[in-house]
């Protein structure tokens, strides 16, 4: 018999006194973990290893020097095997270390099974559930097999933690140096000096309700009731994104204002026939001959992106928020306009009912369904299949919705993703 896991709950329990108690409602003989040996060996959890088999020591070597070494106080996502934890604690600046639990279930089993008193009793060290935290702290390291495993009630930070890693990744695509994007945004001046600039829309509909229509599967729980609200006499303002425009006109529902930001975006997306009474409020990268046979009046705006650097300096305009995603500016609009409170339509971020997007094909507007090899939760509290962009795109639109506390913020759907900082709305919520 060995007292590992004894020493280990001794730690915790005189530490951390209530994450101890909910550890012990984990049942660690529910992970299906196995043994896998190679040069050392490691734990494999569904397949998934926690560390390296070879070299675990030069493994969180390695993970380590991706910190600062100066950093006095670190965050670590994940608990591993400890091994990471041991490299930080070496460091002699170092005055506090925050280790984050990412999954209850696969922590408890660690304990039972190997020795971690080492780093649990280091004074420097502070251990938290991920979950009980709103953000992301920096600097940290995230340990890249527990943001596949992460349980739950953690799969939030997890998402915001695979947003941080994944940004500089992401913004990669769009440079100025590009030469088609070079070309789009030369094609684009002639427009950008003579088409007004968003901030003429700023503060037209203060206190005003205001829908936000996305694309995704749920809207089409809702095309009856948009017609309906869209022919009163008063109602609410209609912001929908370029992907839900054809769709909403198929159901007889003509938006107030469509946001468009993407170069990929073309007269599939947005036919020109109809759009007389409809605003296109649009960022520079689209094509200059969409634009110009547009027949609403049209908006010009910016974005933070250093692609628009030099145009902002040469012809300045107002910008809008994007956070990967076509429906951070949309919403933000809403926002700058004055909106009383903004109701969310098809802001899915997922796939619910296997399908990907409300009035398009699977495919057309990006991968298909089987692609779809992530999940978040639900408006249920159930897992729902989804892609990696789509998570990244749900934080950021959690994050602005946190920064504007004045607006109250409602979803119409918990079929899709649950989104942190709306309520649902009991009209339109099944």
């Amino acid at each position: 018999m060995t007292d590992i896991p004894q020493r280990n709950a001794h730690l915790l329990q005189t530490r951390w006194p209530l994450l101890f108690d909910r550890l012990q409602l984990e049942n660690p003989e529910s992970v299906p973990a196995q043994l896998v040996e190679g040069l050392g060996s490691t734990l494999s959890i569904s397949g998934v290893q926690l560390t390296s088999r070879h070299d675990r020591s030069a493994e969180a070597q390695l993970q380590a020097a991706t910190l600062p070494a100066d950093a006095q106080h670190v965050h670590v996502y994940g608990t591993g095997l400890g091994d990471l934890q041991m490299q930080l604690l070496q460091r002699p600046a170092l005055q506090r270390l925050t280790v984050h639990i990412l999954n209850s279930a696969v922590f408890a089993l660690v304990v039972q099974i190997l020795d971690q008193s080492d780093w649990l009793k280091d004074p420097r060290v502070e251990l938290v559930m991920a979950g009980d935290h709103a953000e992301i702290c920096l600097p940290f390291f995230a340990l890249p097999a527990e943001l596949v495993l992460a349980d739950d009630y953690n799969a939030r930070i997890r998402d915001r933690l695979i947003s941080e890693v994944h940004l500089a990744f992401n913004n990669r695509e769009f440079t100025a140096q590009d030469p088609e994007i070079a070309q789009r945004l030369e094609q684009a001046v002639p427009l950008l000096q003579r088409d007004p600039d968003v901030a003429q829309l700023f503060g037209s509909q203060p206190g005003r309700d205001c829908f936000v229509i996305a694309t995704g599967p749920s809207l089409e729980q809702h095309f009856a009731g948009l017609k309906r609200v869209r022919e009163q006499a008063v109602r609410p303002f209609f912001i929908c994104v370029d992907t839900a425009y054809r769709p909403l006109l198929a159901h007889g529902i003509v938006p107030d204002l469509v946001v468009s930001i993407d170069q990929r975006i073309s007269e599939r997306h947005l036919p020109a026939a109809g759009s007389e009474q409809v605003g296109l409020v649009y960022l520079p990268l689209l094509a200059r001959t969409l634009l110009e046979s547009w027949r609403g009046p049209r908006h010009v705006g910016y974005c933070a992106s250093p692609v628009y650097a030099q145009l902002r300096e040469q012809l300045p305009k107002a910008s809008l928020y994007v956070g990967g995603s076509v429906i951070h500016p949309a919403v933000d609009l809403a926002v700058k306009m004055g909106a009383g409170r903004v109701t969310l339509f098809g802001a899915d971020f997922a796939f619910p009912g296997d399908k990907t997007h409300a009035g398009w094909n699977d495919g057309d507007l990006g991968p298909q369904l089987q692609a779809a090899k992530h999940w978040v939760l639900d408006g249920h509290g159930q897992r729902v299949r989804t892609q990696l962009n789509f998570r990244s795109y749900l934080v950021e639109l959690e994050r602005f919705i946190a920064g504007h506390p004045q607006v109250p913020f409602f979803n119409t759907s918990r079929a899709g993703a649950m989104i942190a900082g709306t309520r649902f709305d009991p009209e339109w919520c099944q």
